[in-house]
């Protein structure tokens, strides 16, 4: 049973006629952008935005229309997968590479629905190692200043061994915490260090995941009335 699948196509029942979607990236967001890109061929008028260009090539592929940024005004709903889900439903995102425009998108959405499976609901964040965009002017020192909040920072790089790049053109560091006890103070003391472009830690930004079991049991988590 694929249950990435099974998540993503239940997400895309929210999605209603006249919408502005935003799609998320990752193997499990693409599952959403096939299941819509189905519903546009029978008929369902959306506009759409991507967090990817991985992400918005697969949207164009199934006809979605998809909408220059300049153009959105308040997205009504985004899609999008997550590397961990914690019990307040804060998230850590970015293995797929794409956190900082999935953040803007989350930031600019009426809802944010997480599509995921049971593996990655946990107490609490840090087992997935936490990505990190930063600029690649003197990223050997923002890396060095990573490793002194307690983690290992690794530069992420390409099955063919160069360094990644971001489709902002900046560089990803995956740092491992194992555990990280405060996400919310974590995240902000990141995001003031100069060089750090953004982190990938989702604080109150979901608004619902949907978490699909081995068992074919399909359960949305809400968040409290807070967006």
């Amino acid at each position: 049973m694929n249950i990435k699948k099974l998540a993503a196509e239940k997400a895309v029942d929210w999605v209603e006629e006249g919408m502005m979607v935003g799609l998320g990236t990752g193997s499990t967001a693409a599952y959403a952008i096939e299941k819509i890109g189905e519903r546009v061929k029978q008929g369902l008028h959306i506009r759409a935005v991507a967090t990817s260009v991985q992400s918005e090539n697969l949207a164009r592929k199934w006809s979605i229309p998809i909408i220059p940024f300049a153009e959105v005004g308040e997205i009504d709903l985004t899609i999008d997968g997550a590397d961990e889900v914690d019990p307040d439903l804060n998230l850590i995102k970015g293995g797929g590479g794409a956190l900082l425009r999935e953040k803007i998108v989350a930031a600019r959405s009426r809802q944010v629905m997480i599509i995921t499976g049971e593996n990655k609901v946990v107490q609490k964040l840090g087992a997935f190692p936490l990505p990190v965009e930063v600029v690649t002017f003197a990223h050997e020192w923002t890396i060095e200043k990573l490793a002194s909040f307690g983690c290992k920072p690794v530069l992420r790089q390409t099955k063919e061994g160069d360094i990644f790049k971001t489709d902002n053109g900046n560089y990803t560091v995956d740092c491992h915490f194992d555990v990280i006890e405060d996400a919310a103070r974590l995240h902000h003391k990141l995001n003031n260090v100069p060089g750090i472009v953004d982190n990938g830690l989702f604080i109150r930004m979901a608004s619902a995941v949907v978490v699909a079991y081995e068992s074919g049991v399909i359960e949305v988590l809400r968040a409290p009335s807070r967006r």
